[in-house]
C-alpha cells in the first residue's frame, strides 16, 4: 500500500462524513473546508483566492466523490511528499469529522476503549482493510488483529465470541466495517473482564508496533550524551524526531544490505542496549526494556531485509502475504467446490447422454426410413436441377451474347467519353489561360486604381487648398466690402457737408443782395458831410463782404457782425462818391 492508497482511506471517511443526505454528494462549501484543512495538515501550500474560485457555489450542486476525485489527485495527492507532514495530524482530522458522526460509544461511559484508543484502532482498521471501497476488514484480519491485541496483554483470544459475533453482524462487501468492529469491542464480548487501562495500553503496543515508532534512547556522536528520541522506522530509513509530534526532525539513518544490528551488554549507566552499524557510522541505542529491545532489533533487521528485496514495510509484506495465503485457501475453495460441481455435472452428463443413446438408436432407426425417402426425393431434385441448370445456361448463353453487344457500345461510349475529356481538358487549359489574363488584368487594373486613389489624393488635397485661398478670398472681398461701405459713409458726409455749404453760400447772396439794397438806401440818406475817416471804414466793411466765400473757408468774426462783408461795396462807393 502507497502512500497514497493510505492518504485516501482517511479522506473516504471524512468525504462520507460530510455527506448528510447519503446522496453521494458534499456541498461545494464543505469541500472547500475540507481541502483547506488537507492542505494544512499535509504542509501543502495553496492560493486561499484560487480554492475561493473553483469551489464557488454556482448552479453546479453539491460535487460526488468522483467530481472531487480530480481535484484531490491533481492539487492534493499529487503534491504530498512523504515525511513533510505527521501522518497522525492527518488522521485525527479525518477521524474527528467522521466520529462525530458514525462512533457512538455507551453514553454511561461503560464504554471499553477510550475515544483516543478508538482512533488508533481506526488507524490499524484502516492500515488492516481491503482496498476496496466501502472500506472493510475480512475476518482473519479481524482476527488477526484483536489476537496482536490480546497477546501485548498476555490473554488468549475468545474465538468463540468471535465466531458468533460474525455470525450475527450482517457482514457487507464480505467483512465488517470500522464501526462494527468499534462496536464489537465496546461491547466487551471479545475483551470480556480486561481492564481499560490494559486495553489501552495494548492498543497502543500493537499501534506502536504497526506503525513503527517509538521513543529510544540514543548516544550522541560528538558529546557522547545521551537523549531520549522519537523514531520512526522505514524500509529505507530509520529517522528520529525531538519528540513524537515530529516537528523538529534530529537525523536520519539510511538503511541498506551493508547495514547490520548488535546487541550490546549494558554500560554507562544504560540496559538493554543495541547499535546498529552503517558503512559510515555505528549508531547507540538503549530500549526500555529487554523486549522492546528485541522488537526494535528485529524490526530493524526486517527493514533491512525488506530494503534488499525491494519492499516497503514489515507489517505490509505480512498483509500481503496473508492476502495472498487468504485468496490461495479462497481459490483453493473455490475449485473444490467446481470440482464437486464438475463431478456432479458429469454424472448428470452421464445419465443424460445414456438417455440419449436411446433416443439416437431411435433417431437411428428413424433416420434410416428418412434417409431413404430423402435420397429418392434428392434423385427427383436432382432432375429437375439439371433441367434448371440447362435451361439457366441457355439463357446465360443468350446473356453473354447480349453482354457483349452491350460491352461494344460500352467501349464505344467509353471513346466518345474519351475524346470529351480530352477536349474538357483542352477547354480547361484554355480557361485557365483566360483566368491568368483576368488576374493579371485585375492586377493591372487594381494598379491603375491604386494610382486613381493616389491622384484623387492629391486632387482633393488641391481642392483643400482651393477651398482655403477661396475662403481667404471671400474674407477679402467681405472686408473690401466694409472699407468700401466706410468711404461710402464718408463721401456721403462729404457731399451733405458741401451741401450746406452750398446752402450757406446761396444765404449769402441772398443777404449781400438785400444788404446791396439796404446800403444804397443808406447811401442815399446819408449826409454828404461825412467824414473821410468814416468813409474808409466803410469801404473796408464793403470790401470784406463782397470777398466770396469757398467750400473750406472759415467764417472770421470781426468787430463789425454781419456789416463787415459791406466794406468793399463802402469802399467802392466811397471812391465814387470821391
Amino acid at each position: 500500500m502507497d502512500l497514497r492508497a493510505e492518504l485516501l482511506k482517511s479522506i473516504w471517511y471524512a468525504f462520507t462524513a460530510l455527506d448528510v443526505e447519503k446522496s453521494g454528494k458534499v456541498s461545494k462549501s464543505q469541500l472547500k473546508v475540507l481541502s483547506h484543512n488537507l492542505y494544512t495538515v499535509l504542509c501543502i501550500p495553496h492560493d486561499p483566492v484560487a480554492l475561493e474560485e473553483h469551489f464557488r457555489d454556482d448552479d453546479d450542486g453539491p460535487v460526488s466523490s468522483q467530481g472531487y476525485m480530480p481535484y484531490l489527485n491533481k492539487y492534493i495527492l499529487d503534491k504530498v511528499e512523504e515525511g513533510a507532514f505527521v501522518k497522525e495530524n492527518f488522521d485525527e482530522l479525518c477521524w474527528t469529522l467522521t466520529a462525530k458522526k458514525n462512533y457512538k460509544p455507551d453514553r454511561n461511559g461503560n464504554s471499553v476503549v477510550s475515544h483516543q484508543d478508538a482512533f488508533k484502532l481506526w488507524c490499524l482498521f484502516n492500515f488492516l482493510s481491503e482496498d476496496k471501497y466501502p472500506l472493510v476488514m475480512v475476518p482473519d484480519e479481524v482476527e488477526y488483529l484483536l489476537k496482536k491485541i490480546c497477546t501485548a496483554m498476555n490473554v488468549e483470544l475468545n474465538s468463540c465470541e468471535l465466531e458468533d459475533f460474525l455470525s450475527q453482524e450482517p457482514q457487507g462487501q464480505g467483512g465488517l466495517t470500522v464501526w462494527q468492529f468499534l462496536d464489537m469491542v465496546n461491547s466487551g464480548r471479545v475483551l470480556r473482564g480486561i481492564e481499560q487501562e490494559a486495553i489501552s495500553m495494548a492498543v497502543e503496543e500493537v499501534y506502536q508496533e504497526v506503525i513503527e515508532d517509538g521513543y529510544l534512547w540514543k548516544k550522541g556522536q560528538l558529546r557522547r550524551n545521551w537523549s531520549e528520541r522519537w523514531f520512526m522506522l522505514k524500509p529505507s530509513a530509520l529517522s528520529y524526531y525531538m519528540s513524537e509530534e515530529r516537528k523538529e526532525k534530529k537525523g536520519s539513518i539510511t538503511l541498506d544490505k551493508h547495514c547490520c544490528v548488535e546487541v550490546l551488554p549494558d554500560r554507562d549507566g544504560k540496559r538493554c542496549m543495541f547499535c546498529v552499524k552503517t558503512s559510515s557510522r555505528t549508531y547507540e541505542m538503549s530500549a526500555s526494556d529487554t523486549r522492546q529491545r528485541q522488537e526494535w532489533t528485529l524490526a530493524i533487521q526486517t527493514a533491512i531485509r525488506l530494503q534488499a528485496e525491494g519492499k516497503k514495510s514489515l507489517h505490509k509484506d505480512l498483509k500481503q502475504k496473508r492476502r495472498e495465503q487468504r485468496e490461495q485457501r479462497e481459490q483453493r475453495k473455490a475449485a473444490k467446490e467446481e470440482e464437486t460441481q464438475r463431478l456432479k455435472q458429469l454424472q448428470e452428463e452421464k445419465e443424460r447422454k445414456l438417455q440419449e443413446l436411446e433416443l439416437l438408436k431411435e433417431a437411428q432407426r428413424q433416420a434410416e426410413i428418412l434417409l431413404q425417402e430423402e435420397e429418392q426425393r434428392r434423385r427427383q431434385q436432382h432432375e429437375e436441377m439439371q433441367r434448371t441448370l440447362e435451361i439457366q445456361l441457355r439463357e446465360a448463353e443468350q446473356a453473354r451474347a447480349s453482354m457483349q453487344a452491350e460491352m461494344v457500345l460500352k467501349e464505344a461510349e467509353a471513346e466518345r467519353q474519351r475524346k470529351r475529356i480530352l477536349e474538357l481538358e483542352d477547354m480547361q487549359e484554355r480557361l485557365q489561360e483566360a483566368l491568368q489574363q483576368e488576374v493579371k488584368a485585375r492586377q493591372d487594373e487594381e494598379a491603375v486604381r491604386y494610382a486613381q486613389a493616389r491622384l484623387l489624393a492629391e486632387e482633393e488635397e488641391k481642392l483643400k487648398q482651393l477651398m482655403k485661398l477661396k475662403e481667404e478670398q471671400e474674407e477679402y472681398i467681405i472686408r473690401t466690402q466694409m472699407e468700401k461701405q466706410v468711404l461710402k459713409q464718408e463721401m456721403e458726409n462729404k457731399n451733405k457737408c458741401l451741401e450746406e455749404a452750398q446752402k450757406q453760400l446761396e444765404e449769402v447772396r441772398v443777404n449781400r443782395q438785400r444788404v446791396d439794397q439796404d446800403v444804397m438806401v443808406s447811401i442815399t440818406s446819408v449826409p454828404h458831410l461825412l467824414t473821410c475817416t468814416n468813409v474808409k471804414h466803410w469801404n473796408v466793411q464793403m470790401n470784406r463782404l463782397m470777398h466770396p466765400i469757398g467750400p473750406g473757408d472759415k467764417r472770421t468774426n470781426v468787430s463789425g457782425g454781419v456789416f463787415a462783408g459791406y466794406q468793399p461795396l463802402l469802399s467802392r462807393r466811397d471812391s465814387s462818391l470821391k
